[in-house]
C-alpha cells in the first residue's frame, strides 16, 4: 500500500476516533512520535496499543469528535496531513472545569511510512488557539 493510503486509512480509522483498536493495522510495533511544541520537542515511542489508548483519551476529553482533513500531501515515504478536530469540552485539559462547549483543535503531522506501516511522525498542534477557546469558555 502506498504511504498516502496508509496515512489516509490511519487518520480516517484510528486518529478520527472511529476505530482506535485498528492502530496495529497502520503502525509499526514502535513508532517515534515527535511532539513539537513551541517551547521544546519531545519524542516518545508509541505502540499501536498505546496509540489506541491515546485516541480513547481524546474521546474522553472531546466526546465523539469530528476530524476533518483539510490537506494531505505525499512525497515519497512522507505524508503531511493538516486537520481540524471539533468536539466538546468534556474533561479538564489544563486544570479548568469542563464546560461542554465546542472546542476546535487544529493540528498537522508528517508521517513517515516504511513497509506499509507508520514508523515515525512529527506533530504540531495549535495549543494557543485551544488555550484561547478554553479561556473564552471559562468567562461565559
Amino acid at each position: 500500500m502506498a504511504p498516502v493510503e496508509v496515512v489516509r486509512g490511519f487518520v480516517r480509522d484510528v486518529r478520527s476516533g472511529a476505530h482506535p483498536e485498528l492502530a496495529d493495522r497502520y503502525m509499526a510495533a514502535a513508532v517515534a512520535a515527535h511532539q513539537i511544541v513551541s517551547e521544546s520537542e519531545v519524542t516518545v515511542v508509541r505502540t499501536p496499543a498505546d496509540y489506541s489508548e491515546h485516541v480513547r483519551d481524546f474521546r474522553r476529553m472531546f466526546g465523539h469528535f469530528e476530524l476533518r482533513i483539510e490537506e494531505m500531501i505525499a512525497d515519497g515515504d512522507r505524508v503531511y496531513v493538516r486537520w481540524h478536530q471539533t468536539g466538546h469540552h468534556l474533561a479538564s485539559l489544563d486544570g479548568e472545569q469542563p464546560t461542554g462547549k465546542t472546542l476546535i483543535e487544529v493540528s498537522s503531522a508528517v508521517y513517515r511510512v516504511s513497509a506499509g506501516r507508520i514508523v515515525e511522525y512529527w506533530i504540531q498542534t495549535d495549543r494557543k488557539g485551544l488555550e484561547l477557546q478554553l479561556a473564552r469558555s471559562a468567562t461565559r
